[in-house]
């Protein structure tokens, strides 16, 4: 059976504690793509991470181990949810299906969570994988262009696909939580 993952990005203490915000899973386009999904036959999962905005490698790793990905999982990470990706694809050797990076981040500057990209990435990752794709527009933060950068120069065979005016892929910078082409990128 045909599954995908879907991991969030970081939210820190003012916006966790934020009572008008969703979760962090069922923010901006998330449940719109876990419905498509699900809609599609893909049997779609967004797990609330731990350690809400003290978030641990390891906590998120055990989080996202429970779903036994395998060849036929998509997975799809937004922000940090797509450098934990990176990390765990890059210690891993497990092989996994179709992998998209919605503006990773693997905080470049080691400021806001050195330990949770304290890691080398594997510049054979793709090897893992049914194929990577990150998707970016170049109006994101310098944080997430410096990720791209650095993950585009590292790992061989990575796919590239920007985006105008969709900041960092947040509702704010969207205006909509429909995400088209990240549906289309996933099935296609």
């Amino acid at each position: 059976m045909k599954t995908a993952v879907i991991i969030h990005g970081y939210n820190d203490q003012t916006e966790y504690q934020d009572v008008s915000r969703p979760a962090a899973s069922n923010d901006h386009w998330l449940p719109w793509i876990q419905r498509q999904l699900l809609l599609k036959g893909i049997e779609a999962q967004t797990p609330e991470m731990p350690g809400f905005y003290i978030p641990t490698y390891e906590a998120w790793k055990e989080m996202f181990e429970r779903f036994t990905p395998n060849e036929d999982t998509v997975l799809i990470g937004h922000s940090c949810g797509g450098g934990f990706l990176v990390r765990w694809l890059s210690e891993t050797n497990m092989k996994v299906g179709k992998v998209v990076l919605v503006a990773p981040w693997i905080d470049p500057e080691k400021k806001m969570l050195p330990d949770f990209f304290a890691f080398t990435i594997d510049p054979k990752l793709v090897d893992k994988t049914a194929g990577v794709t990150i998707m970016y527009a170049p109006d994101d933060d310098t944080d997430i262009l410096t990720t791209v950068e650095t993950l585009t120069a590292t790992i061989a065979g990575v796919q590239v696909k920007q985006f105008e005016g969709k900041g960092h892929f947040v509702l704010s910078s969207m205006h909509t939580d429909a995400f088209p082409e990240l549906l289309e990128e996933v099935l296609g």
